[in-house]
């Protein structure tokens, strides 16, 4: 005898929403911040979401021979601190920043990005939030949002954890990509001020917190105008602009580094050739309040606050000698405030390719 497999009643079939995901309030939250998304429409790319896939023409943006050039990051764990503060529109910047800088430090113009953001249960106004952010940082960059994924998936993130990813082309017409093939002894090296802590060595900073004993509300001590999670929240500066125009109106710009985790002694050396490295001078390096807190009240040595911290500096170029003066001149006048760090010297085999002259001011 054979039975018939039974049709669930209206009583005991389930759903995917009490599963825990709510396609409905997905799609919602796409129809919110398609203006956003419309916002950061540029040459090449209309910023329409909906479909499957995002295009772009890079006819249309005025390129005629072009190296694609591809970044993706992800903010670590400073979104932990934007869960539990509740302040969602600073990290997208991050998430455009972490990618748009990458691109630039090449020799190339951003031009489209990607983002996935990733919770266990959707909060649309959050995620409203977020990408909010995330078109901030796409203006400033001058690229368009063309297309994301919002993943609501129930078990694998708790409570209303989430976390972001970002993905983002560039292009640089043939033979003008970075680093030049010259950098070399003589060359110096200049600094771009960051905004803060950017978006690396978090976990340090939140276990600084914890051992400080402060709350996210307490005042920030080394910036009493604002609560301590708000100040800690400050988005990771976007580069693009002003190094593209610097790019486009002078001649002997050889190299740029973004300091991201590993500081100056891990991202240096990736734009420098063998046998070449750079002394810095620590004295000329602007560093910033919030880092003084955090190597005192952490008891850091200056040592791992280089190489887990950009310190004060968010960006290094390295520039011909002879043209100092002419790129620190247009650096300024596209709203950057350049310090004089150091020099590239030769560097014997197995030697650090940076080396340090005076002391860090923590």
């Amino acid at each position: 005898m054979t039975t018939s497999p039974k049709t669930p009643s209206a009583d005991n079939g389930l759903t995917y929403a009490q599963a825990g995901v709510d396609i409905d309030a997905g799609n919602a939250m796409v129809e919110e911040i398609k203006p956003l998304v419309r916002a950061t429409r540029r040459p090449g790319a209309d910023a329409e979401i909906g479909g499957f896939g995002g295009l772009f023409d890079l006819k249309a943006a005025g390129f005629k021979d072009p190296i694609l050039v591809a970044a993706n990051d992800g903010v670590g764990t400073k979104v932990k601190i934007a869960i539990e503060t509740g302040i969602h529109d600073t990290v997208g910047i991050d998430l455009v920043a972490m990618c748009v800088n990458d691109l630039v430090v090449q020799g190339a113009e951003p031009l489209f990005f990607l983002d996935y953001y990733a919770t266990g249960k959707l909060d649309p106004a959050a995620g409203a939030a977020i990408v909010k952010g995330i078109a901030r940082g796409c203006i400033e960059a001058g690229c368009a949002l063309i297309g994301g994924e919002t993943a609501e998936m129930p078990g694998l993130y708790a409570g209303n954890d989430y976390d972001l990813a970002g993905f983002s082309v560039g292009a640089a017409e043939r033979g003008r990509l970075l680093p030049a093939g010259d950098v070399g002894p003589g060359d110096v090296v200049l600094g771009l001020r960051s905004s803060g802590v950017h978006s690396n060595g978090f976990s340090l900073v939140r276990r600084i917190v914890e051992r400080s004993g402060l709350s996210w509300d307490d005042a920030a001590p080394f910036d009493p105008a604002r609560k301590l999670g708000e100040a800690l929240l400050t988005p990771t500066r976007i580069y693009v602009k002003s190094l593209l125009q610097v790019l486009r109106q002078t001649q002997g710009l050889k190299a740029l580094a973004h300091i991201t985790g590993g500081g100056f002694p891990d991202n240096i050396p990736r734009v420098l050739p063998d046998g070449v490295g750079v002394t810095l001078d620590l004295a000329n390096v602007p560093v910033l309040p919030v880092f003084q807190w955090l190597a005192r009240t952490g008891n850091v040595a200056a040592e791992e606050m280089l190489r887990t911290f950009n310190c004060g500096i968010g960006m290094v170029v390295v520039v011909e000698a002879s043209a100092v003066e002419a790129i620190e001149a247009a650096l300024r006048a596209a709203g950057e405030d350049p310090v004089r760090m150091g020099l590239v010297d030769a560097a014997a085999p197995g030697e650090p390719q940076v080396r340090y002259n005076g002391s860090l001011g923590l």
